[in-house]
């Protein structure tokens, strides 16, 4: 029997005293792009996957210990059969827990445009789309899929009709990479009237090319902004927001600047993640993960797997230490962590 939840903690917190609010869990870590900044190019032939079933027992140990937002991830989750079902699922833990969590998604947009409205029927309140260039021949170079960038801006499209708003557009720079797409991407952000966040690249590709010289920080990033249109800076919308947020001064659109390496956010983080399989991850680049879905295999009951939850978040770290000697990279990228 599920507890209620004045049965537990009602706001799970670790050690640094930073309220964990957010969980993100990657459903697939199938993946239908090669992005040559995440992938090595190799087909991959194993994959990891839990039932719905599972990854909604999963989910609903979190509700009780203050998880109100629920990021669905990959991979990529589209590819993920009754994804629409699971979604619904989600939806309905209303009844168990008087509200159900603000259930998001984070996809690379290639199925999305026939998925969008079932999606929004079915309780998914928004959507993330990653997109590293804004003209086709430079996308398709970045997916290594062809005709994929039509397909992305469909998605988008779809997505807002749906009302999965605010839209919000994922792009990783790189320098001598895709840095030529800035000021496009700026001009996309007021033409479409969507959130376009830059990212900077992490080092969570598969390969071993990342390096500081790469990133390109947020100053540099905003100077160059600011020549295609003046920029306001806007106030976060929550504790823990990730993104550094602006406005253009005249006209829609939005763009959001996310600054790991260069202006980590680390003191107001608020996530914790879970890997396709079932695993615990306290950070992005965690050395460590916590098998909870082994724990649930074994028999635990859901006041014991509360506990092991509560337990494992006073662990996460205090923060990440990107480019500092002595640096590890985490033993899986970002394809097989979650976005």
């Amino acid at each position: 029997m599920l507890p209620t939840p004045t049965s537990v903690p009602p706001q799970l917190r670790d050690s640094h005293g930073r309220a964990l609010r957010d969980l993100r869990i990657s459903i697939t870590d199938r993946c239908n792009y090669r992005c040559v900044y995440c992938r090595d190019g190799e087909e991959g032939t194993s994959y990891s996957e839990l039932s719905n079933e599972e990854y909604l027992r999963l989910i609903t140990l979190f509700i009780p210990l203050g998880i109100t937002k629920v990021r669905l991830t990959g991979g990529e989750p589209l590819l993920r059969h009754g994804l629409v079902d699971l979604v619904a699922e989600i939806a309905t833990l209303r009844t168990l827990f008087g509200e159900a969590p603000d259930i998001a998604i984070t996809t690379n947009g290639h199925l999305l445009e026939s998925l969008a409205a079932p999606l929004k029927n079915a309780g998914l309140r928004r959507a993330t789309i990653s997109m590293d260039a804004v003209d086709a021949p430079n996308f398709e170079a970045i997916t290594r899929v062809p005709r994929s960038f039509e397909r992305v801006l469909a998605g988008i499209r779809a997505a807002k009709a749906a009302g999965l708003e605010p839209v919000k557009i994922n792009c990783v720079l790189l320098r001598g990479f895709n840095d030529n797409q800035i000021e496009g991407f700026a001009r996309f952000a007021q033409q479409e009237n969507v959130i376009v966040r830059f990212i900077e690249f992490m080092p969570l590709e598969e390969g071993r090319f990342w390096s500081r010289d790469l990133v390109i920080p947020i100053d540099e990033l905003v100077g160059r902004l600011s020549r295609v249109a003046p920029l306001v800076e806007l106030p976060p919308n929550e504790a823990g927001e990730t993104a550094i947020r602006f406005g253009f001064k005249d006209g829609p659109g939005e763009i959001g600047i996310i600054a790991p390496v260069s202006r980590a956010f680390c003191g107001a983080c608020s996530r914790l993640r879970l890997t396709s399989d079932g695993k615990i991850r306290t950070c992005l680049f965690s050395q460590v993960e916590h098998d909870l879905y082994g724990r649930m295999r074994a028999g635990l009951n859901d006041e014991a797997l509360r506990s092991y939850i509560i337990r494992v978040a006073q662990q996460k770290e205090q923060r990440h230490h990107i480019g500092e000697p002595g640096f590890l990279k985490p033993s899986r990228s970002m394809v097989h962590i979650g976005g």
